[in-house]
């Protein structure tokens, strides 16, 4: 006889039909399942599911461990982002083991051959409003300053779509703008800073940066972009014809309007600066290993290793920070991201005969110039043609032209021993705005990518913004903007 409201219930259940009792195991086992894929997604707590119960128990060993502090983690690419995340991951008092089959500051890196523009007024996308009626140009001249190979157009056209729609109105313009000001906002302080801690402080200048022009005129043309950055706080001084050929001498005469961005700054060399930062996260205890990295190795929702080809490394985070690599690694968890690459290339005068005092941007031929201690620098281009395909030089031959012309005292022939060129991959989303956030299966795993052409200038940020994720802290700026999700 029953004592009880629950041993009847047994008792019905057990005299009962043996298809209800197998489904009623099953919702139960549902139910232990759901309790236990929850409690492990906590910091701090592992669960194993039992075997033959419907109950189980927790352990919380784990769960006093200090925030931010303790954890091993994994940053997949040595590239200035990953570096920087590296470094701040560091500074909580994380382990750290960077991944990436190649050296850091090496030149396969985007890092190695940028513009070294630490520009903080690079808020606004590539794609403006407008930008539609260009993509004919883009297909029909494959040396123009944007240029898309006509064999890579039927893998790219739905990211080329998206990228267009981004930037359709000048209300998505600045919503970006808006978003990468939060990124960009004291980035040469931040880099100056990485820099006096890594013992290269002389690689990061901080005396702003121009944008010149042929006239006034041409500048206001081009109001829409700078009524946006005035709105996001960015200020600037104008120069007329005679202070622009006081601050740059040996400019050609025909630019008669400047731009001075007084709050940016630039990198002397951005490849020994990301190698710099990279020995700096060696001697704070970062364990490099020089291997690609294949997949995630992820058990009831928790991040347990990365899989790499050298095997597995155990790891309690990972960071995705692989650049233009990066889409691979995602899709291994479920998370299929728009990622493509815009290859930029540059062109290097070794020992040039004259050379501007500071950086500038010369808007006619959309090119930055650089003083670099390894040579004049000029560093431009985009060409949509993806990873694997061969460059196209021409590309670095007209920057060397353009270069050569912006400057009437460089001899028109140059010994091409003094002349380097080089081809890079900036890793792309089509809105401009990168990855920075959690993916889907587990938020172990963290993101930072996707970068283009503000790779440099905003990894700074990017490595604080992923520690605070790392430790569950308050992340410094709004990552909405920047969240992986809004592609998935």
């Amino acid at each position: 006889m029953a004592c009880s409201v629950s041993q009847a219930a047994a008792v019905e259940a057990l005299n009962g039909p043996e298809e209800i009792l197998a489904e009623r195991r099953l919702a139960f086992q549902a139910r232990r399942d759901l309790v236990v894929d929850a409690l492990n997604a906590i910091d701090g707590i592992t669960c194993r599911k039992p075997e033959g119960a419907f109950y189980t128990f927790a352990s919380c060993a784990a769960a006093d461990r200090p925030q931010g502090s303790g954890w091993h983690v994994a940053v997949i690419g040595g590239g200035a982002v990953g570096i920087a995340c590296a470094l701040e991951a560091l500074r909580d008092g994380h382990g750290v083991t960077v991944i990436d089959p190649e050296p850091s500051g090496g030149k396969q890196a985007a890092s190695y051959g940028n513009a070294g523009w630490l520009s903080s007024h690079s808020v606004i996308p590539p794609a403006e409003p407008g930008a539609w009626r260009k993509v004919p140009g883009y297909l029909r001249d494959p040396l123009g300053p944007l240029a898309l190979r006509w064999r890579y157009l039927p893998r790219v056209w739905s990211w080329l779509l998206r990228y267009l729609w981004s930037g359709w109105t000048p209300a998505k313009l600045e919503r970006t703008a808006i978003a990468l000001r939060s990124l960009l906002e004291n980035a040469p302080a931040l880099h100056a800073r990485l820099a006096a801690e890594a013992g290269c402080p002389q690689l990061i200048e901080r005396q702003g940066l121009l944008q010149v022009y042929t006239s006034r005129a041409v500048f206001e043309a081009d109001s829409l972009a700078w009524a946006i950055r005035r709105r996001v706080g960015i200020d600037w001084l104008e120069l007329s014809a005679e202070e622009l050929r006081q601050r740059e001498p040996h400019l050609h005469p025909r630019y008669g309007f400047g731009i001075l961005v007084e709050e940016a700054g630039r990198c002397r060399d951005p490849g020994a600066y990301v190698t710099a930062l990279a020995a700096h996260a060696a001697a704070c205890g970062a364990r490099f290993v020089a291997t690609p990295a294949r997949a995630f190795v992820v058990e009831g929702g928790r991040l347990k290793a990365v899989r790499t080809a050298a095997g597995d490394i155990a790891c309690d985070r990972a960071v995705v920070a692989a650049g233009a690599h990066s889409a691979a690694l995602c899709a291994t968890i479920g998370d299929r991201l728009p990622l493509e690459t815009e290859r930029g290339y540059h062109v290097v005068i070794e020992d040039p005969e004259v050379a501007p005092r500071g950086s500038f941007l010369a808007s006619d031929v959309k090119m930055v110039v650089n003083p670099m201690d390894g040579g004049l620098r000029a560093a431009g281009q985009v060409e949509i043609a993806g990873l694997e395909a061969a460059p196209d030089w021409r590309r670095a031959e007209i920057l060397r032209d353009h270069l050569i012309g912006l400057f009437p005292e460089l001899p028109r022939s140059i010994a091409p021993e003094r002349i380097k060129v080089w081809l890079g991959h900036r890793p792309s989303m089509p809105d401009g705005r990168p990855c920075i956030g959690t993916a889907r299966a587990t938020g172990d795993v963290i993101y930072a990518f996707g970068h283009g052409h503000v790779g440099l200038v905003g990894s700074a940020r990017t490595g604080r913004l992923v520690a605070q994720l790392l430790a569950r802290r308050e992340p410094e700026i709004d990552l909405a903007p920047f969240d992986p999700r809004r592609y998935l």
